[in-house]
């Protein structure tokens, strides 16, 4: 099997015939082959969305959120289809990929057709005359979607920037290109106009990087590594490019006595270790009040290892294998280095004998506050315990760290939960659960987790310029 470009509403070969390999995480083997782009396939998908810009920006806002409906109910369609291409591209339990994040995908083509209808105007008057603000569409912009949530993420660039006016070139991982393609064939099938969503595989440097400097994309739209996403950063600025970036996380949990923790470990469990710890909302650093330390310890490592680890296409299976050999070896090489700082490994912290990249859910106690386990991110099923004494300690060690996505808080006392979450450099937090999203709301990180915010009508301003239009009344 091989995934092809589609771009102009066909599929395409690769303008260098180059292919790279795609595998199967639960065998290691590979199972098909995803085109190898370069510059030449953006120019050709750029192209093609700057000849179909006119006509889709000048559509009234009804009309996309028609074709946006559309594709979620061809979607929706499908669903157990892309379910089982999203499980075995990217080795996530098929429960996973049925339940929640192909739904996911639907809601967010939904969401943003909803966005559409809704995203108005606004005006000004009693100060200086009258002002009316339009906001209008940037024409082509680029999306780069990463792979650990192919098709949930790729929506939801791809959503928002189709309903604010824009027509896309979108960068899929090379790693779990399935469901793109397919997205592809389906927007093709429903006589999405051709040039509109165009969809170029292929590696960073070659084809992330072609998109990002190209003097017609207008903005870039990106989820990934803070490493890659810095370098994006570097090439967009002196292009006066528009930039969002969602990156890395060391996301802390804080659990204290007084929360109703015995009911909720599944759930903190569950924080820590969904899709294998490759969400990066993930709890990994699990702080805990010192009086409850040790009997939430070992409740915490009793729920880890009842996880089923297994084949991602078993309904039982809770956890599947990591994505690439490339991310099972920096996961094995993080807790290799927890070791040798004097981590003690309380479950997990091996390789399962078996084909494929699985790894346990792993955690780990008795690391310093400064060792690598506890400051770098890991993006594996590897969570860290430290205690504290005091709400002041907790807040201390939760922004010890260089990033600033997300955290969750665990206490009945609303007053310490809502002077915590003031306190904490993260742009989402939650209290008293963990993954609760509302699509109207912005989501974003500080610091080393990212730049901007997407979602709701924060995602819809990114992907326009605004005009205001001052009008002398005499």
């Amino acid at each position: 099997m091989r995934f092809k470009h589609w771009i102009d509403g066909h599929a395409c070969d690769p303008a260098s015939d180059r292919w790279l390999d795609v595998f199967d995480p639960a065998t290691a083997r590979a199972v098909a082959q995803v085109a190898a782009g370069n510059a030449d396939d953006v120019d050709k998908a750029v192209a093609a969305a700057r000849r179909a810009f006119p006509q889709w920006s000048s559509a009234a806002s009804m009309e996309r959120a028609r074709w946006l409906e559309r594709l979620a109910d061809a979607l929706e369609a499908r669903l157990e289809d892309f379910a089982q291409a999203e499980s075995r591209d990217g080795g996530k339990p098929i429960r996973l990929a049925r339940e929640i994040e192909i739904p996911r995908a639907i809601s967010n083509l939904r969401f943003f057709a909803h966005a559409a209808t809704q995203f108005a105007s606004e005006s000004h008057h009693g100060q200086a005359g009258l002002n009316y603000t339009v906001r209008q569409p940037l024409g082509v912009v680029g999306t780069i979607s990463p792979w650990n949530l192919p098709l949930y993420l790729l929506t939801w660039k791809i959503a928002p920037a189709l309903a604010a006016g824009n027509t896309v070139v979108a960068k899929p991982s090379e790693v779990t290109p399935r469901t793109a393609t397919m997205l592809g064939e389906l927007a093709a099938d429903i006589g999405l106009p051709a040039g509109v969503l165009n969809i170029v595989h292929g590696l960073g440097p070659e084809v992330g990087e072609a998109l990002v400097t190209h003097r017609d994309v207008r903005a870039i739209s990106f989820t990934g590594s803070t490493v890659v996403g810095k370098r994006i950063a570097t090439m967009a600025a002196p292009l006066l490019k528009k930039v969002s970036l969602e990156m890395g996380g060391k996301n802390p949990t804080l659990v204290f006595a007084d929360s109703d923790w015995q009911a909720q470990i599944a759930t903190i469990a569950r924080s820590a270790f969904q899709n294998s710890g490759q969400i990066c909302l993930c709890g990994s650093r699990i702080l805990v009040e010192r009086s409850i330390y040790p009997a939430f310890r070992d409740a915490l490592v009793a729920q880890a290892t009842s996880l089923r680890v297994g084949d991602p296409d078993d309904e039982n299976t809770d956890l599947g294998p990591l994505v690439s050999q490339a991310h099972f070896d920096k996961v094995m090489k993080a807790i290799a280095q927890a070791r040798e700082d004097g981590g003690n490994v309380l479950c997990g912290g091996h390789a399962l004998e078996r084909p494929g990249w699985f790894v346990p859910p792993t955690i780990i106690d008795g690391l310093g506050q400064d060792c690598a386990g506890n400051r770098e991110e890991i993006f594996g099923p590897v969570a860290t315990l430290q205690a504290f004494d005091t709400d002041a300690e907790a807040l201390a060690m939760a922004n010890a760290s260089d990033y600033g996505l997300a955290a969750s808080i665990w206490t009945r006392d609303l007053v310490r939960a809502h002077r915590l979450a003031a306190g904490i450099h993260a742009g989402v937090v939650w209290i008293n659960t963990w993954m609760m999203r509302d699509l109207r709301t912005p989501f974003g990180g500080m610091g080393q987790s990212g730049l901007g915010s997407e979602g709701g009508f924060e995602a819809m301003r990114f992907f326009t310029d605004t005009r205001n239009v001052g009008i002398f009344i005499g």
